[in-house]
């Protein structure tokens, strides 16, 4: 009814032929000449992509054994500035030790070097006090009796006399 009004519509049995030959002679040369290239350019495309995601997983992983290297090395040389810093601290204590070693030693050095030095100014004192007390003495005598004295012999018997004294009953009242 409707088919049968329309021309494009209508069945023409010579023309569908026609048109199912001239089909298949198109889709016969379509496969010989532009079907083979097409497919030969999907296959080219496929075996790049399949390249190109076989090279990114080589580079991750690549990557990923560079990380991992990387961290390797980071936390040698952490260990190794850790193993610095502990050197230079047990030197650093070893030298202070050292250093107060020998500071103590020079301290008790001086100390006991100034003490000998006392004790020898200490000795010329008394000796020189010793002197002038013999001295004045024989000055002191020989106005008391009246006439001059022998110093050489006089002057032995006052250092006598001088040294039995004990001089620290002197320093202990004081």
């Amino acid at each position: 009814m409707f088919a049968a009004s329309s021309p494009l519509t209508r069945i023409i049995p010579g023309l569908m032929i026609w048109t199912i030959i001239f089909f298949l002679i198109v889709f016969f040369i379509l496969k010989k000449v532009a079907f083979a290239r097409v497919q030969a350019m999907i296959d080219e495309r496929r075996a790049r992509i399949a390249a190109a995601i076989h090279e990114a997983d080589n580079a991750r992983d690549e990557a990923r054994n560079l990380l991992e290297e990387h961290k390797k090395l980071m936390q040698e040389a952490r260990g190794e500035a850790e193993g610095i810093i502990a050197e230079a601290r047990k030197t650093r204590d070893a030298m202070e030790s050292r250093m107060r070693d020998e500071t103590e030693q020079e301290r008790q050095r001086r100390l006991e070097e100034t003490r000998r030095e006392i004790a020898a100014e200490t000795t010329r004192a008394l000796e020189q006090i010793r002197s002038e007390v013999a001295d004045l003495t024989l000055a002191a005598t020989s106005i008391v009796v009246g006439k001059k004295l022998d110093a050489d012999r006089d002057r032995e018997l006052i250092s006598e006399a001088i040294g039995s004294l004990d001089f620290s009953r002197l320093e202990q009242s004081r």
